[in-house]
């Protein structure tokens, strides 16, 4: 539905009675429940089939909320939260006693986030309280980044769904891990690693032993196979899946290889990383919607964003 007044204060009511909604984000839609509410936060799990060891992300409408959730915060993650939030930066603390299992998955850490799109802050201060929302779709799928994708993976299994247009990022938020002595990027996303480093006045490091939403090895896959390719092997590589039956389609950054078979479909590409980032997911829906059933893909260079785009690439071709 329309992301209105109406609807929002519809979503509210929900969240407060112990039900799911999914809502626009800046990053990718995701499906709430009140981080409060360990009932209401279970049924998220059941209706994703996501692992209870696995943590979710809880959404708040300020900075200052973080006191609530997590403990011993050092000035550093306090520096990250003012420079990026609200925005697609999840922050990885110590937990405090508010932060139960049920959305840290059995751990001592919780994360944490302050979207900036208007309608998950529309819904964070019509109910008053903190979100605990992973994305709205099946577990290990692809991410939806409209409100039509949500329905089409969860269909009836949620009733509200607050649609707030397309996703600006198009990918999850960067999860940084400030919970022990190093601080770590255990997920690219939104924000970049320059721009951490910028603030930090120094380089962080990718990687950690903390688990987290998103950092499974096997990710964010299509029905479709996914196969990383180089633009010089991707004709070829094509030519052998048509040759054994299969329908292929082609994902990367322009010019179109030379002597790509014709009967290799060539989902729009994108311009930039910034676009790449903002497609990626409809893009591997669109290949499904076609049948596809291969789909090789040309990774950007793997800086800024575009490191977010190997990321998600390489974790959906480990699925497969």
């Amino acid at each position: 539905m329309p992301a209105d007044a109406e609807s929002v204060t519809l979503a509210a009511k929900a969240l407060r009675a112990g039900e799911i909604v999914a809502f626009a984000t800046e990053t990718v839609y995701g499906l709430g429940a009140d981080a409060s509410n360990d009932k209401a936060v279970a049924q998220v799990f059941k209706v994703k089939g996501r692992p209870g060891d696995h943590p979710l992300i809880v959404h708040l409408l300020t900075v200052d909320e973080i006191d609530e959730w997590a403990v011993e915060i050092s000035e550093e993650a306090r520096d990250l939260a003012y420079a990026f939030w609200p925005g697609p930066l999840t922050i990885v603390f110590k937990r405090s006693a508010k932060a139960s299992d049920s959305v840290t998955g059995g751990l001592e850490t919780v994360a944490l986030r302050v979207p900036s799109h208007p309608v998950a802050r529309a819904l964070l201060a019509e109910f008053g309280g903190a979100i605990a929302a992973p994305s709205a779709n099946r577990f290990g799928r692809v991410s939806p980044t409209s409100a039509e994708a949500v329905c089409e993976d969860l269909g009836d299994d949620v009733e509200i769904v607050l649609d707030g247009g397309p996703s600006r990022v198009g990918l999850e938020s960067t999860i940084i891990d400030c919970s022990g002595d190093e601080i770590t990027v255990l997920r690219p996303g939104g924000v970049t690693l320059d721009r951490i480093d910028e603030v930090l006045g120094y380089a962080v490091s990718v990687g950690g032993e903390t688990r987290a939403p998103g950092t499974l090895e096997a990710h964010y896959a299509p029905k479709a196979r996914v196969e990383i390719v180089t633009a010089r092997d991707a004709p070829q590589i094509a030519r052998d899946h048509l040759e054994n039956g299969r329908k292929v389609a082609l994902l990367a950054p322009p010019p179109v290889p030379i002597g790509l078979p014709t009967s290799v479909g060539v989902l729009e590409p994108p311009e930039t990383d910034e676009e790449y980032a903002r497609v990626l997911y409809d893009r591997l829906r669109t290949a499904d919607h076609h049948g596809i059933d291969v789909v090789l893909a040309v990774l950007p260079v793997g800086s800024g964003i575009g490191l977010a785009v190997v990321d998600r690439l390489t974790r959906a071709a480990a699925s497969k």
